[in-house]
């Protein structure tokens, strides 16, 4: 299941307690990450997200555009996680949709 950029900034604006995982690299986190966002790199997600995330948790996973994050949600359905959304279009979405000024790259 899918998230668009708008629909998760409604959400959080409405202040719902959401766990964002940014599933790309530590340089490209380094560039832009959204607030609040947690670091689990697609690289090292099977070894991390486990003792990380718990199946309970409201998961928005993204990546730069969001097919790396569209793995991890498979990985994690298929562990049993049922609350995990795949930001559409990842963060460069939230850059020319919703922060303007943020970096893109």
């Amino acid at each position: 299941m899918n998230i668009t950029v708008v629909e998760l900034k409604a959400r959080l604006d409405k202040g719902e307690a959401l766990r964002l995982i940014d599933v790309r690299e530590a340089d490209e986190w380094a560039v832009a990450h959204l607030p609040h966002a947690e670091l689990i790199p697609l690289s090292q997600f099977q070894q991390r997200a486990t003792g990380a995330l718990f199946p309970d948790d409201d998961i928005v996973l993204y990546c730069h555009h969001g097919m790396r994050s569209e793995r991890a949600q498979g990985y994690l359905k298929g562990l049993g996680f049922t609350n995990v959304l795949n930001l559409t279009g990842g963060i460069d979405a939230w850059a020319t949709q919703i922060d303007l000024t943020m970096k893109r790259y």
